[in-house]
């Protein structure tokens, strides 16, 4: 039976290649809309109405570079860290449901 979960386990996986079409679909599932590169550099250049950047990677990566303005706030894809951190984040956010706010 070990012998048997060893050899299970041991099996070599090849990760799913992510296409366009699934990040769309997961955008829908998410509630949340993607922008293109050339959009989102407009949006950035507007210093009237500038978006909120909101940087996701752990703080070590945002030291080392991140885009100029954005906020660090680190979390885990894991559904528990953005649970825990829900109200971080609405507080992070602000009260403004309209403002225009970019994660990556």
């Amino acid at each position: 039976m070990t012998l048997m979960a060893l050899l299970l386990t041991n099996q070599s996986v090849t990760p799913k290649t992510a296409s366009w079409e699934d990040v769309e679909s997961e955008a829908r599932a998410g509630s949340y809309q993607l922008i293109s590169t050339t959009d989102l550099e407009k949006k950035y250049s507007d210093k009237n109405d500038p978006p909120l950047i909101i940087d996701t990677r752990q703080a070590w990566e945002y030291r080392a570079g991140h885009i100029k303005g954005a906020l660090n706030f680190p979390m885990e894809p894991t559904w528990l860290s953005r649970w825990r951190k829900k109200g971080d984040l609405a507080h992070l956010l602000g009260p403004d449901k309209d403002r225009f706010i970019v994660f990556y």
